[in-house]
């Protein structure tokens, strides 16, 4: 079993940035996939980057350029760095782990985009 907790979410201004943390109960090399997702009220939770055990990134198209992905492997942590943040990117955004063949969350992590 694979537990995650979030931090970093908040409320920033159009055109700010925050970084989230997640950390993980299970060294992050043994995880072959690891990453954030987000989710608005009602909506479906997309996929916004994961990284591969061997530390690939890999992105959604629309969150390239803008969003990183990345991890400290000795403290079983990734982040995910997000600059010129827009009103629209206000979602819940979660920690994801594939292991094992189970999907693991964590509790989410609320970002507001708003002057």
């Amino acid at each position: 079993q694979v537990q995650l907790v979030e931090s970093g979410g908040g409320l920033v201004q159009p055109g700010g940035s925050l970084t989230l943390s997640c950390v993980g109960s299970l060294n992050i090399f043994s995880i072959p996939r690891m990453g954030w997702y987000r989710q608005a009220p009602g909506k479906q939770r997309d996929l916004v980057a994961f990284l591969t055990s061997t530390g690939r990134p890999n992105y959604v198209d629309s969150m390239k350029g803008r969003f990183t992905i990345s991890r400290d492997n000795a403290k079983n942590t990734i982040y995910l760095h997000m600059n010129n943040l827009k009103p629209n990117d206000t979602d819940v955004y979660y920690c994801h782990a594939r292991y094992q063949r189970h999907d693991y969350w964590g509790q989410g992590t609320q970002v507001t985009v708003s002057s």
